[in-house]
């Protein structure tokens, strides 16, 4: 098993089906959620090649990593499960965080089997052209919710956190991110996080209570996923009221939640030109990310060499 590798759909679509075989073989990959549901709102998208839109999803799903790979569970399970005292999230190692495990003894020895997740199971029916109605109506409403985002709301909401001065790039936007979670006032930075990130208010009631019963600790130190998260939307946030995020591309916003998924790859690979600006700054050290491009390149590389060979 090679390295945990982070694709998103600009990277898949690049590679030709030697190449993504080649992927399979020497890499780990973690199939976010995102990825699943940007690739289903393919079906519902204008096709200008001359294919249907299940042709180019069947297509996408049949160099879909499988025989080596895994999907994530889904980043808001994971912090509400992190912020209710339920678990603690892995973020050092670059592991993907996957459910469905059915514990079975046998012969006296205990074990843990997964069923394939309903992404995968999806997955392999794309590769057969067969797409469910329930797919097709959710493709439309991702794609509807993604078009009702309003950016020049959020540019004009964030403005006020620059009274003082404005960043001029992408790591004065960092700096002033980390300033705002690192807030004195811990709690009130919470709330906010809870606010910002979408928690319901029944939710955040039960845990300001367990935040509060904790002592008030730092927020990277009673929750460091859901921290994590917050402070990559603040950023993205505040690069918009900032000018250096465009507010003419909704599909930013998908591009953004890649970053969520981060703590569970050692690799990220993408060719989209935001994630080569912003990534970089939420990469632990043993973090690499990987231009598209080039691991097309290496992957045309290995499919030569082991031609030639055999």
């Amino acid at each position: 098993m090679g390295p945990i590798l982070i694709f998103d759909k600009s990277t898949l679509q690049s590679l030709n089906e030697d190449e993504a075989m080649w992927l399979d073989n020497f890499f780990l990959s973690n199939i976010t959620p995102l990825f699943y549901i940007e690739t289903l709102a393919d079906l519902e998208k204008e096709v200008k090649t001359g294919r249907t839109p299940e042709q180019v999803v069947g297509n996408l799903a049949s160099k879909t990593p499988d025989a080596s790979s895994k999907c994530n569970v889904h980043h808001k399970a994971l912090i509400a499960a992190e912020l209710l005292g339920q678990e603690e999230i892995e973020m050092i190692h670059g592991r993907p965080i996957i459910s469905g495990g059915r514990v079975l003894d046998l012969e006296g020895k205990t074990g843990v089997i997964f069923e394939p997740s309903p992404e995968e199971k999806a997955f392999e029916r794309w590769q057969r052209g067969e797409f469910l109605q329930l797919e097709r109506f959710q493709a439309k409403i991702w794609r509807d919710e993604l078009s009702q985002i309003n950016f020049e709301n959020i540019y004009k909401m964030f403005q006020r956190f620059f009274l003082i001065k404005r960043p001029k790039n992408f790591k004065d936007v960092k700096e002033f991110t980390d300033l705002c979670i690192n807030n004195l006032d811990r709690e009130a930075v919470l709330i906010f996080g809870l606010s910002l990130i979408g928690v319901s208010q029944e939710s955040r009631i039960v845990i300001l209570e367990r935040y509060n019963v904790a002592g008030k600790p730092p927020l990277y130190e009673f929750a460091p996923y859901f921290t994590y998260v917050f402070s990559v939307d603040l950023f993205f946030y505040l690069g918009i009221a900032a000018g250096l995020i465009g507010r003419g591309r909704p599909s930013h916003k998908i591009d953004l939640a890649y970053l969520y998924y981060l703590p569970f790859c050692m690799i990220f690979t993408s060719n989209d030109k935001l994630h080569s600006s912003i990534v970089p700054f939420f990469l632990r050290k043993n973090h690499s990310y990987v231009l598209g491009t080039e691991l097309k390149k290496d992957l045309a590389k290995l499919y030569a060499y082991y031609r030639k060979e055999y």
